[in-house]
């Protein structure tokens, strides 16, 4: 009996031991188009870009070099889903604001009303820093394009929608080479939660 009893014990444990290896040895998704190039595989990647964030300062692909970053599409004055959005965003924010190989970009799809000033006042009624959170503006269609084709989220203007602007709620993931890992509904606590396990099963690939 005793024998039986150790052999469930031990097979119990070999198997939860076995989990946790698993559990740590996850790799998250490669998400969008890929190509095969003989043995490597091309993954798509976010296109280069230059935006002006809250303190007048130019945002580019350079701006994340050695760090994983988390991007959205917002309006500062968008009644509906983006106070959610900015609420949830906080909480990676304050997870990760000590964090150097993390950042946070937003992109604001209004840019005709969201100038510098503007986004500066926004970022300072959150207490956000710059140089962990961009609230970035610039041209309009620039913003549009890149949401569309590299971050895969769309924005259209819409005067019958309240704010006149419809657009996704949703948080990407974005590793070290620029490719995307992960797509989260960012008006949703349970999915920011996941967005936030992600993210150290991401930074743990670079360990």
């Amino acid at each position: 009996m005793e024998n039986k009893v150790l052999k469930v014990l031990t097979i119990g444990l070999v198997v939860l031991i076995m989990g946790c290896d698993l559990d740590q040895n996850k790799k998250l998704p490669y998400l969008g188009r890929k190509e095969i190039n003989g043995n490597d595989t091309i993954y798509h990647t976010i296109a280069n870009f230059r935006f002006v964030n809250q303190d007048s300062n130019f945002v580019t692909k350079e701006t994340f070099d050695g760090q994983i970053y988390v991007a959205d599409f917002f309006f500062t004055s968008c009644p509906t889903i983006c106070p959610i959005m900015k609420t949830q965003m906080l909480r990676v924010y304050e997870s990760y604001k000590d964090n150097g190989q993390v950042g946070i970009l937003s992109h604001s799809i209004d840019p005709k009303h969201d100038t510098v000033a503007v986004l500066r006042e926004f970022a300072g009624r959150l207490g956000v820093e710059s140089k962990k959170w961009h609230f970035v503006t610039g041209d309009k269609e620039e913003i549009y394009k890149i949401g569309q084709t590299s971050y895969m989220v769309s924005a259209v203007e819409d005067p019958s929608e309240p704010g006149g602007f419809i657009h996704s709620g949703a948080f990407i993931l974005v590793d070290k080479k620029r490719r995307i890992r992960g797509i989260y509904d960012g008006t949703k606590e349970d999915q920011v939660d996941r967005l936030m396990t992600d993210m150290d099963i991401l930074l743990k690939e670079y360990e």
